[in-house]
């Protein structure tokens, strides 16, 4: 029998697809584990390609965690060292392993956060696909009526990604564009990506103090003291 810790843990899968903007999904992640949330990652052989060019930062299935630490560490300007988040209670899955635990209904996770969504993974996903782990964790999750949010990270959209954006919807996810606000007074990037980061958790329904929000005062932002 699993002991009961192990029964009990119920986490969120992070999806990291290929579009730039792996500052988002760093602070998604840093906002679920400071929530105390459990983890499951799964991060497309595409995003490992952003990831190197967006941080220099090489993910490795072997070597995840030291990676990972890494890449959470990091502010959106690049500085490293700029957070401590603690990976205790993260479980990593490689892309390629359509076995893995999230690849079944039975497995128990709260819902999913793909962040960043790339059109290619709004269309796998809009039309039922499973290439790759990312793809059928999200299928599972929509068939399960599990929270899905879907921050896809595109401009401008065509015609056919609009159209499976909608499907999503219509299918119960939720469709959640990368697009910071500027009313949370941002004086920098890490500002506004945190925005977005925010308004991912808050599609999720879980607490973080991220951004400033909107409290029906105009001005606000800009008599903000820093």
């Amino acid at each position: 029998m699993e002991p009961v810790e192990e029964q009990q843990r119920r986490p969120w899968v992070v999806g990291v697809s290929g579009a730039s903007g792996t500052p988002y999904a760093a602070a998604v992640l840093r906002g679920l584990l400071a929530a105390g949330e459990s983890v499951d990652l799964v991060v497309s052989r595409a995003s490992r390609l952003t990831l190197l060019d967006e941080t220099g930062i090489a993910f490795r299935d072997a070597h995840w965690r030291e990676d990972l630490a890494t890449w959470l560490a990091r502010g959106a300007d690049g500085k490293p060292g700029t957070f401590a988040p603690d990976l205790d209670d993260v479980r990593y899955w490689a892309a390629g392993d359509l076995a893995a635990g999230p690849s079944s209904g039975s497995y128990p996770v709260k819902g999913m956060l793909i962040v960043p969504a790339s059109t290619a993974s709004v269309a796998g996903v809009a039309l039922g696909l499973s290439k790759d782990l990312l793809q059928r964790v999200a299928s599972v999750t929509l068939k399960e009526r599990r929270p899905l949010v879907v921050a896809v990270r595109e401009t401008p959209l065509n015609g056919q990604t609009l159209k499976h954006l909608v499907a999503l919807d219509e299918a119960g996810a939720v469709v959640l564009p990368a697009s910071p606000a500027f009313y949370a007074g941002a004086t920098h990037i890490q500002d506004l990506v945190d925005f977005v980061a925010g308004r991912v958790l808050d599609a999720a329904g879980v607490p973080h103090g991220l951004y400033r929000r909107w409290e029906g005062e105009l001005g606000g932002a800009s008599s903000r003291g820093d």
